[in-house]
């Protein structure tokens, strides 16, 4: 005997059904339309991509300006107003990947990396203005300047690129790169004060520098105080 359901409501359709349904119905008008007027909906794709970009160009722009305005109220003091820094106890910012200069900035903001004074400059940060200020310095123009002491840059030239055998300490060169220039997730070097690099190359050994130690603590507590002013040395030149 049949469902007396069925004879008064018809079949039954589940809404999972429907919606694969007109899925597939629309799939099928598209699939049309690209083969009997491809030209129509090519012109459709550009004008949609054309929206896109002037819509991701409008944005870029706009970040670029609010970048602007915080290194010209905060950061240019220490840093310059084109990350060129304004002196060897504060880092070179041009050049560097955008992605590794957001990174520090959140973490000075979580207290991951510790700084009384960055902590205080980026309270007020969002995410977005971070990655802002990131994009800009990595924009701006590398200052290359000679190493002060060509010894020494040799000395450091040698570790940098092959390390020390003797003492198992890994060349540099391995992570960082041969030119220095690092990597999204590693900082570029080149061109960086030879003051900063040392510091922060001691504090790594103290364990005084709280991110990205795991890493760095194992391979700079096999340097001596000669080859970490080398390396510094070297790569302020670069």
């Amino acid at each position: 005997m049949p469902w007396l359901g069925r004879e008064i409501f018809g079949p039954i359709r589940w809404p999972e059904a429907d919606a694969r349904e007109g899925f597939e119905t629309e799939v099928k008008q598209r699939s049309l339309m690209v083969t009997h007027h491809p030209a129509k909906c090519l012109a459709q794709v550009v004008i949609v991509l054309s929206a896109a970009l002037t819509g991701l160009s409008a944005m870029a722009q706009a970040d670029e300006a609010r970048a602007k305005k915080i290194v010209s109220g905060v950061c240019f003091v220490c840093h310059g107003a084109e990350g060129e820094s304004s002196s060897e106890v504060f880092p070179r910012l041009a050049g560097q990947h955008w992605e590794y200069t957001a990174k520090q900035l959140s973490n000075f903001k979580t207290g991951k990396r510790k700084s009384t004074a960055m902590a205080d400059m980026v309270a007020k940060l969002t995410p977005d203005e971070m990655v802002a200020l990131g994009k800009y310095f990595e924009k701006q123009a590398v200052v290359v300047e000679p190493a002060k002491d060509q010894g020494l840059a040799a000395v450091g030239q040698y570790i940098f690129h092959n390390g020390n055998k003797f003492s198992s300490l890994a060349a540099c060169a391995s992570c960082h790169g041969a030119d220095a220039k690092g990597t999204a997730a590693l900082p570029r070097l080149a061109g960086q004060y030879a003051e900063y690099t040392a510091a922060q190359l001691q504090q790594f050994n103290k364990r005084e520098r709280t991110n990205d130690n795991a890493v760095m603590h194992a391979i700079v507590s096999k340097m001596t105080p000669l080859e970490i002013a080398a390396v510094a040395e070297y790569l302020s030149g670069k």
